[in-house]
């Protein structure tokens, strides 16, 4: 029997569910195939509710790549005893990875990514995340929703969308730029105090 928990470091892969590993998911929920595909839609009901409730964008998706990454294990022959168990161990390191990616974005997204060649960020990236976080969060909606439609959207895009943003505030191009600039600073210094304060 193979020592893989659902902790291990799952990666996401181009993998997808065939028939073979489909085959094998099904007889491992239930010997008879009409109980089985019974168990399965009622466990990808209960994943789709397992994101629903953590507030993840897109639950029933999650939901089958979960699966699939049931399956996977499945297919390259791990025995699992109890396959709903294991699955919500599965989906909750799905869930962390989300999570993860999410605050990489939104930290990109105001051009303040992980890669700073400071102590803090190399010894931590899980601590500044979560500064960014919080951070972020801190702020009032408006200024919010402001610092991330400013760093939304790629080249030309994102000329179009700041043109269209200072439209929508009645302020010049230059103006919004020193407005997201004084925001990003905020962000910044707020973050750097969070990481001070935060035990390593």
């Amino acid at each position: 029997m193979s020592t893989r928990t659902p902790g291990d470091r799952l990666r996401r892969t181009e993998w997808v569910l065939n028939q073979n590993a489909l085959a094998r998911l099904l007889a491992s929920l239930d010997p008879d195939r009409a109980r089985a595909a019974e168990k399965y839609e009622l466990l990808r009901r209960k994943l789709v509710k397992f994101f629903e409730w953590r507030g993840a964008s897109s639950p029933e998706e999650h939901a089958d790549e979960t699966i699939n990454r049931l399956s996977r294990r499945l297919d390259e022959g791990e025995t699992i005893q109890n396959i709903s168990s294991y699955s919500y161990g599965v989906a909750r390191m799905l869930l962390k990875e989300i999570e993860k990616q999410a605050v990489r974005e939104r930290m990109a997204l105001v051009g303040y990514g992980l890669s700073e060649s400071n102590e803090a960020a190399s010894e931590a990236p899980d601590r500044r995340q979560r500064c960014f976080d919080d951070c972020l969060h801190a702020l009032s909606g408006k200024t919010k929703t402001l610092i991330l439609k400013y760093y939304e959207g790629e080249r030309q895009a994102k000329i179009e969308q700041r043109k269209a943003l200072a439209q929508s505030l009645a302020v010049s191009t230059d103006a919004l730029r020193i407005r997201a600039h004084r925001i990003r600073v905020r962000l910044e210094l707020c973050v750097n105090d969070c990481l001070d304060q935060t035990p390593r």
